[in-house]
């Protein structure tokens, strides 16, 4: 136990640098420009979809809570929801950067991501808008004024944001590399892969379920599952895809009507999952 416990310590003290470096980066453009993106998102109209996929990319969960409760003030369309919050990693992106060796694979998942989006954001609200019930879809209806997605303390420094975010993921990461330690000196590696490569093709829709719990450490998990070689890439693609952060618990915080917003969770699931299993099928290795 001592051991797995001193190198879960080494392995994610070895990623603070980056870690920080990255948060920093987060917090100033969270603070100095979230407002232009929330003006941008919101003016997006039929091209919203676009805007959605490529600022959803940004490693800050607090874009898919912008999103969620832009949607339901009736600025966004439906499918720009859904590709923000399909290209949203939540701490997935912090993570991967902390490790140089992986900045290959993050490449690759982000542009992957953005292009699930901008395909499932421009089918929604363009090939299947007329099956969509009016209500589900959205769209500019009212002024951008009235919808409040500032929640965070607009008081607290750039620095002092990063340092908070930095010491808390790294909690996490220390938390999560003792567990899949223990787990692998416990099971063994090869046994704890073979389980999930047994799951084949349908080892995404895993993924993905573990994706919508709207926390940070569900991402973290899988990334850290994905970078040691338990999951594949098809799996953490499907459940980085699903994993919306926060944003799906505005969605049902903001939104009364429920039967929208399991339908928006549903399609949510759907399209991350068909996605990693695309990948899986197509037997592509990052």
């Amino acid at each position: 136990m001592i051991e797995i416990l001193t190198d879960a310590l080494a392995d994610s003290i070895k990623m603070l640098p980056f870690l920080f470096a990255a948060y920093w980066l987060i917090e100033f453009v969270e603070h100095r420009h979230s407002r232009g993106i929330e003006k941008l998102l919101a003016g997006g109209g039929k091209a919203g979809f676009l805007y959605g996929a490529v600022l959803g990319c940004f490693p800050q969960c607090g874009f898919s809570a912008m999103a969620a409760n832009l949607y339901g003030g009736k600025m966004i369309t439906l499918g720009t929801l859904i590709a923000v919050f399909l290209a949203t990693s939540d701490e997935a992106i912090p993570v991967m950067i902390a490790s140089p060796r992986h900045w290959k694979s993050l490449a690759v998942l982000i542009a992957a991501k953005v292009i699930v989006a901008v395909i499932a954001g421009f089918c929604i609200d363009f090939f299947l808008r007329r099956l969509i019930p009016r209500s589900l879809r959205g769209g500019y209806t009212g002024n951008i004024d009235r919808v409040d997605c500032h929640e965070h303390n607009r008081q607290e420094s750039v620095l002092s944001a990063a340092v908070r975010h930095t010491v808390h993921i790294f909690a996490f990461i220390l938390v999560f590399n003792v567990v899949i330690g223990a787990a692998v000196e416990l099971t063994g590696l090869e046994r704890l892969t073979a389980f999930l490569s047994r799951r084949g093709v349908f080892q995404p829709l895993i993924s993905g379920l573990v994706g919508l719990i709207p926390n940070c450490a569900a991402s973290i998990l899988l990334t850290q599952l994905y970078m040691d070689g338990v999951i594949s890439f098809g799996s953490v693609l499907a459940g980085l895809c699903t994993g919306a952060g926060v944003g799906l618990a505005v969605i049902f915080r903001s939104n009364k009507n429920l039967r929208q917003n399991l339908f928006v969770l549903l399609l949510l699931y759907i399209t991350g999952c068909g996605a990693g299993m695309a990948v899986q099928l197509a037997g592509i290795v990052i």
